[in-house]
């Protein structure tokens, strides 16, 4: 009964106070989930060098490959067990996890094992100079990640399905062992053992088992609202179709991120010398690490706040409790421009501060370069929580194909041109430059969607009540009782 009412509440509690209860764990977890990178390249800056932060970056694209996977099957499987929850199909909910599983294994191990087989060709085409040093790193480091892929995708995947379920905390919980025994190992494995890159790597894949172990405890246990079944387990082509459709527009967005990625990494290596002189692509790439190092910390809780509205938008919109719906997307809009806002001021007002935590003892030019840059960049962050929320609004309310769009949109339409065209015109700064147009070209676009949609939700409000709305979008939306 308990575990039935953890996911009924979804439908029943206000909705402000349902979303700070599952978004703040989520954004909380997402920050954390953030550090096992984001630490990793300060202890390597400060224990290796600044170059091997170059080499980090190198394999940033390969990474953001195996996130894409976990997304495809973990958000998928959120999303189809939120709505069947919400319609009360108990039985297909935990057929989707169990799915989920055999999805999040299978890939991982096939990921794993080609990557170590074809490793040295795959990080020669990922952007470095021809006999660069960061390229050694990249190899070292890499190779010891691979060995982590399965508890990586495992425990990252089925967090968003205990997540859906009604259970933030648990995956909160996850992401702190996780990240806290990475924080602990770093420094032990990298200053006091002397393992450099490798030690980060280590670091890594030990916090990643963990993590994985306490996911799967809690999902084969009785606490959990669906239970992971194996014995059970029958593979169903139809339902692993419905999956990898609600999550193809986050697995998408990953893995056009991962081209983007790459596309950046061969830019810096292009450009970098011609601005920053001998030895300049790696310079280049190690500024360009940190910025997204700083990026993705600003960023991380703004997918914090999709992952806490997830259930209750799914959740609602599978029992047609629309104005629920729109409360609670206009909410987590107002929180992820919130936290935007912030990262933008202190990424405009601190940036050489930013920078220093990386690389305390950074050369001449990387400290002229990398603090630039991120004004540079950073000029549009605003816009970004409003684009990534309403991105997301369309996978859980049943509508992929409208949210691969818009994911296609900002990475796919604008910015790998921006990157090409004014990486030619104006080289070095020119790449940087095309950030901040992108992401104010899919502001607009995915403004009008959403205005649209907006008033389409209204509509389906009226139809169910039997009773006309106020005609203006935003106007009496009932906040006074959230």
């Amino acid at each position: 009964m308990a575990a039935t009412n953890a996911a009924s509440r979804l439908g029943t509690e206000p909705v402000g106070r349902l979303l700070l209860k599952f978004s703040i764990p989520a954004i909380t977890g997402m920050v954390v989930n953030a550090l096992y990178n984001v630490v990793d390249r300060i202890w390597v800056g400060r224990g290796v060098d600044e170059i091997a932060l170059g080499g980090l970056s190198l394999v940033m694209p390969l990474v953001t490959v195996s996130m894409a996977f976990a997304m495809l099957f973990g958000v998928g499987a959120a999303n189809l067990i939120s709505m069947r929850l919400g319609q009360g199909r108990k039985a297909e909910a935990e057929n989707a996890l169990n799915h989920c599983f055999f999805l999040l294994i299978v890939f991982a191990i096939v990921l794993m094992v080609l990557e170590l087989i074809f490793l040295d060709p795959i990080l020669s085409l990922m952007g470095a100079e021809k006999g660069s040093a960061a390229l050694g790193y990249a190899r070292n480091y890499y190779r010891i990640i691979l060995y982590g892929n399965p508890f990586f995708l495992v425990g990252f995947g089925l967090s968003h399905c205990t997540r859906a379920q009604g259970f933030p905390t648990i995956t909160m919980i996850s992401m702190f062992i996780g990240a806290g025994l990475n924080m602990i190992l770093d420094p032990i494995f990298i200053i006091v053992f002397g393992w450099g890159v490798e030690g980060a790597a280590w670091a890594t894949i030990i916090s990643q088992l963990v993590a994985a172990v306490w996911i799967l405890s809690f999902s084969l246990g009785k606490k959990a609202v669906i239970h992971l079944r194996l014995h059970s387990f029958r593979p169903s082509g139809r339902i692993m179709l419905d999956i990898m459709t609600f999550g193809s527009s986050q697995f998408l967005l990953q893995f056009v991120m991962s081209s983007v990625q790459l596309l950046f990494n061969m830019s810096m290596g292009w450009y970098g010398a011609s601005v920053l002189g001998s030895g300049g692509g790696d310079i280049a790439l190690s500024g360009l690490n940190i910025n997204m190092s700083i990026v993705m910390l600003i960023i991380m809780p703004i997918f914090g706040i999709n992952q806490g509205a997830q259930p209750i938008l799914g959740y609602n919109y599978g029992a047609k409790q629309f104005d629920r719906v729109r409360k609670a997307f206009l909410l987590a809009i107002a929180g992820a421009t919130v936290i935007c806002l912030l990262g933008f001021v202190l990424a405009e007002l601190f940036p050489h501060f930013l920078i220093k935590l990386f690389a305390p003892d950074g050369s001449a030019g990387l400290l002229r370069f990398a603090p630039h840059a991120m004004r540079i960049m950073m000029i549009t962050l605003p816009l970004n929580g409003f684009t990534i929320v309403a991105t997301n609004f369309f996978v859980v309310t049943g509508r992929p194909k409208a949210s691969i769009f818009l994911s296609m949109l900002r990475q796919f339409i604008a910015l790998i041109p921006c990157l090409l065209i004014f990486g030619k015109i104006w080289g070095l700064w020119g790449v940087i430059a095309a950030t901040p147009v992108a992401d104010g070209f899919a502001f607009i676009c995915t403004g009008i969607m959403i205005l649209m949609e907006l008033k389409k939700l209204k509509d389906d409000h009226a139809a169910e009540t039997g009773a006309a709305e106020p005609g203006r979008i935003g106007g009496n939306t009932g906040y006074d009782s959230l």
